[in-house]
């Protein structure tokens, strides 16, 4: 089998000839720079540059060697525009190591911290010392009643989130937006086998939180409710914008269309499952199926913690894919989830506990934890191999290798 035929395969609920694996398809499925350059140190792997395609969650984008050496079936195509060396800057990691940021983020040092502006100047984001990833600092909506929301879009940009755009979104405003996008997945797609993965985004619960601060609009949801339903039927038409745009260009080719809403914690959902049913669900479900109507993309959503209890409304939704399967939450069993919602939905990810067994196991815990999940989540298909969530700091380079070897024997 190809990458691209081994992941399909997997998208329709088919074994394939191994487990499909994934690194940097999306924002949280990779590995942050001081992780990648350690790795890459203990290998002995001295070539190539670490160029930091997210720079809020300080992600590198993975090079060739790795997708090789590790056997990575998917790839975002969003790399495919990180080709012009003149736009990356070098650039030290909080450890000192050398990496290359995009010249297209305006970052600058300020006192002790980093500080991150959009195109009008507005500070959105900082990195302080002691920290190894970009925090928020300005929320547009925070404080305001009753708005119209008719600087929506101004004020999206006004959110680090919303700013920092990766290599492909940087030009999501060029006149040729649409072509370039067409022609480097064709291109992506005759010189290569890898799946491909590209991120709308489309996020409802979470933008709410990126304009007023989480607690503001959590209290909103409640207390405002009328006005929250503007906000997010207003982010429904910028988000079906985005979607239609995407699908003209490249809706007949690529094989999954990412979209995002964090809406759990460590233990359960962020809101109640009424809540979600009366606000989010019914927005997600037109966003999704609007996907489906006009191409055969998958539709996949990342959506960390305990969000077991809503894994079938999610379904209803729409979503095909689900990610980042954060099995050491509450309710996320792999066993639980394989029986209940194995034929429903692709499980992108569940492959080992990131937050524990991969950060502070041995290498032969990480192996055996990799084991026994692919042992639960491969079977009759419907699995992408990924760790939950990102490959963070601290993340032992024995322990990274121990991980793929062990998914890649199987």
């Amino acid at each position: 089998m190809t990458r691209r035929e081994r992941v399909l395969a997997a998208l329709d609920h088919k074994e394939a000839d191994k487990i499909p694996v994934d690194c940097g398809s999306m924002r949280s499925t990779g590995i942050m720079g001081l992780a990648y350059n350690t790795l890459k140190r203990y290998m002995g792997i001295t070539e190539g540059k670490t160029k930091m395609f997210d720079m809020v969650q300080q992600l590198a984008i993975p090079e060739q060697w790795y997708l090789d050496r590790f056997r990575i079936d998917s790839v975002d195509l969003s790399r495919t525009f990180a080709g012009i060396e003149e736009e990356w800057i070098p650039w030290n990691l909080p450890d000192g190591s050398l990496a290359y940021r995009p010249s297209w983020v305006d970052i600058r040092k300020e006192g002790d911290d980093w500080v991150c502006y959009n195109d009008h100047g507005v500070v959105v984001g900082k990195m302080s010392p002691g920290l190894v990833y970009f925090t928020q600092t300005n929320y547009p909506y925070k404080g305001k009643e009753d708005d119209d929301f008719s600087d929506l879009r101004k004020r999206m940009n006004e959110t680090i989130w919303g700013h920092v755009a990766d290599p492909a979104w940087r030009y999501g405003a060029h006149p040729d937006f649409s072509r370039m996008l067409r022609e480097n997945l064709l291109k992506l797609q005759r010189e290569t086998d890898y799946a491909t993965m590209f991120a709308i985004g489309g996020n409802f619960f979470e933008y709410g939180q990126y304009l007023y601060r989480t607690d503001e609009f959590l209290m909103n949801m409640l207390a405002e409710t009328e006005t929250v339903e503007k906000l997010l039927d207003m982010l429904l038409d910028i988000h079906l914008e985005t979607v239609d745009k995407v699908l003209g260009s490249i809706g007949d080719h690529v094989d999954v269309l990412m979209f995002g809403d964090d809406l759990g914690t460590q233990n359960t959902t962020m809101i109640s499952k009424d809540l979600y049913r009366e606000l989010i669900l019914p927005r997600q479900k037109k966003l999704f199926g609007y996907v489906h109507a006009h191409s055969d993309a998958k539709v996949f959503l990342h959506s960390c913690g305990a969000i077991g209890s809503i894994i079938g409304d999610l379904i209803d939704a729409g979503v095909d894919i689900l990610n980042p399967v954060q099995i050491g939450a509450t309710g996320m069993d792999p066993a639980y989830l394989k029986r209940e919602f194995g034929k429903d939905v692709v499980f992108w990810g569940g492959g080992v506990d990131t937050q524990h067994v991969l950060a502070t196991g041995t290498p032969a815990q990480v192996s055996d934890a990799v084991k026994r999940n692919c042992d639960i989540f491969c079977k009759d298909g419907g699995f992408v191999f990924n760790q939950v969530h990102n490959i963070v700091d601290g993340v032992p380079p024995e322990n990274i290798i121990a991980m793929y070897d062990a998914v890649n024997s199987l």
